[in-house]
């Protein structure tokens, strides 16, 4: 018969959340935070050094990127190959079974496949600057051949097909002491055309609570709402802020649940 172990865990004595979630709330500039370096130094400098050191990473990450910008998009396999590389490298090796058996349905494909894995890689064809756009000359049927107008609207279709496959939005509770919560809202900044403030302000106003946008270290906003809303804040997303039911997910358990299932 295995033994279980318990591990201790560090809660925070003011707002009653782990360490790593205070920043998500209300009070953290106003109370955790003096806690923590009154308390717990060495977490609090933890805390601080992972959030530096993500930032520096996603720099560096952007720098690399330009130096290394392509000049054409990814070919319809070199997209399948990125995703399956990023969600399922044992997939690799059958790429070509699926495109042939996909042929002509290739963007039914994607889009099934982002639904059940998460968004497509990002092509770094498409990280290009607004000044690349004034260079009208180029090999004979590509980009370059196109004018400014029209490698405009090019871009901007392929912006937003990417935006609305991309829009992914996991709802997910967090437990606190005293049998309290907070449900924090992961992803509604992939929804185009909406204001986060104006969004977290409905939130407040529907559940009588503190709503409020968060940056996170990877440059992302959660939206933090007091108290446990999961079902609720689902609805809402889909009848007041129309996202697709099938890009809304609960975090249940560590599993991703679609919204009204």
């Amino acid at each position: 018969m295995t033994t279980l172990q318990s591990t201790p865990v560090l809660y925070c004595g003011e707002c009653g959340m782990p360490p790593e979630y205070c920043e998500y709330g209300p009070d953290y500039e106003s109370h955790c935070k003096s806690w923590l370096v009154k308390n717990h130094p060495s977490i609090y400098a933890e805390l601080r050094q992972n959030d530096a050191a993500d930032n520096d990473t996603a720099d560096n990450d952007t720098v690399e990127a330009d130096a290394k910008r392509p000049s054409k998009p990814w070919t319809i396999e070199e997209r399948l190959t990125q995703f399956y590389k990023k969600y399922q490298p044992d997939k690799l090796d059958g790429i070509a079974a699926i495109l042939e058996k996909y042929a002509g349905k290739e963007e039914k494909l994607f889009v099934a496949l982002v639904r059940k894995y998460g968004p497509e890689p990002e092509d770094p064809y498409y990280l290009e600057s607004d000044d690349d756009e004034d260079d009208t000359h180029g090999v004979e049927g590509g980009i370059g051949d196109l004018s400014l107008s029209e490698k405009k609207k090019r871009r901007g279709a392929a912006a937003k097909k990417s935006t609305l496959v991309d829009t992914r939005i996991v709802i997910q509770k967090v437990s606190r002491n005293k049998r309290k919560a907070v449900t924090i809202i992961v992803g509604m900044d992939t929804v185009p055309d909406i204001k986060l403030k104006e969004v977290a302000k409905a939130f407040s106003k529907r559940f009588a609570g503190s709503s409020s946008v968060k940056d996170t270290p990877a440059g992302k906003k959660d939206i933090i709402i007091q108290g446990d809303h999961m079902d609720e804040v689902a609805k809402m997303i889909v009848d007041k802020f129309k996202v697709p039911a099938d890009s809304v997910f609960l975090d249940i358990d560590g599993e991703f649940v679609p919204a009204g299932k």
